[in-house]
């Protein structure tokens, strides 16, 4: 059963390129050590204090691992301290 993740993140003003850098590392320690995640990406739409994770795991197990993670632990830490409250987290069950 594939599980996805949309977070959306507001992010405080003057912020976003502080953000966008810690966010960026966290996309790439995700990708290069998660075989259970099989798509991480950093998204922004129109406005440029908005930032989307999109998140596609192959299971559950991958999905406790990524929580558990030193790297998203840390840099996720990190990216708090840019953030202007807490993100909006959306769970799916991929259908198809």
């Amino acid at each position: 059963m594939t599980l996805c993740t949309i977070a959306t993140i507001k992010v405080k003003a003057g912020q976003e390129s502080a953000f966008q850098e810690t966010a960026l590392r966290l996309v790439a320690a995700v990708n290069a050590n998660e075989p259970g995640c099989l798509l991480y990406t950093l998204n922004k739409g129109d406005d440029p204090s908005t930032f989307v994770f999109m998140e596609r795991y192959k299971d559950e197990e991958a999905v406790k691992a990524h929580r558990a993670a030193d790297h998203f632990k840390t840099i996720g830490r990190e990216m708090g301290a840019f953030m202007d409250g807490p993100p909006n987290v959306l769970r799916l069950v991929e259908l198809g």
